[in-house]
């Protein structure tokens, strides 16, 4: 019988690190990084501030950006998740905006977005890399 090893990894399985801003990005990515890991993940979620992940792109296979959902949730800039989306597309990464969050601010416009309409609003938004 095979016990699975995460160092090797299996075709299936796809490990993720989360990151909410610049300070965690800096902290947990090269530790993440660091380790064999056969597929990588990277989720800005609870998105919280502009994050340059331009130094960990490589031999990461996605992004998953989504803002955080509450009642006391705090803002996620639509700017923030462009500049993500830019980042992933010239390392050639897949990009997914899962959900904008509950205070959502595009166009200099705060938007309060009900949790059943998330992923709704990221769907039409439109900006997800193959």
């Amino acid at each position: 019988m095979n016990s699975w090893n995460p160092w090797d990894g299996y075709e299936n399985v796809v490990i993720g690190c989360g990151v909410e801003d610049q300070e965690t990005a800096n902290y947990r990515l090269p530790l993440f990084l660091s380790y064999p890991i056969k597929h990588r993940s990277i989720q800005c979620s609870p998105l919280l501030g502009q994050v340059d992940l331009s130094p960990y792109l490589q031999g990461v296979g996605d992004v998953l950006v989504h803002g955080e959902v509450g009642r006391e949730a705090r803002e996620c800039n639509f700017d923030w998740v462009l500049d993500i989306r830019n980042q992933c597309e010239h390392a050639g990464v897949k990009f997914k905006f899962w959900g904008p969050g509950s205070r959502f601010r595009k166009d200099g416009e705060l938007h309060k977005i009900s949790p059943y309409m998330q992923k709704r609003t990221a769907r039409e938004i439109d900006i997800n890399l193959p």
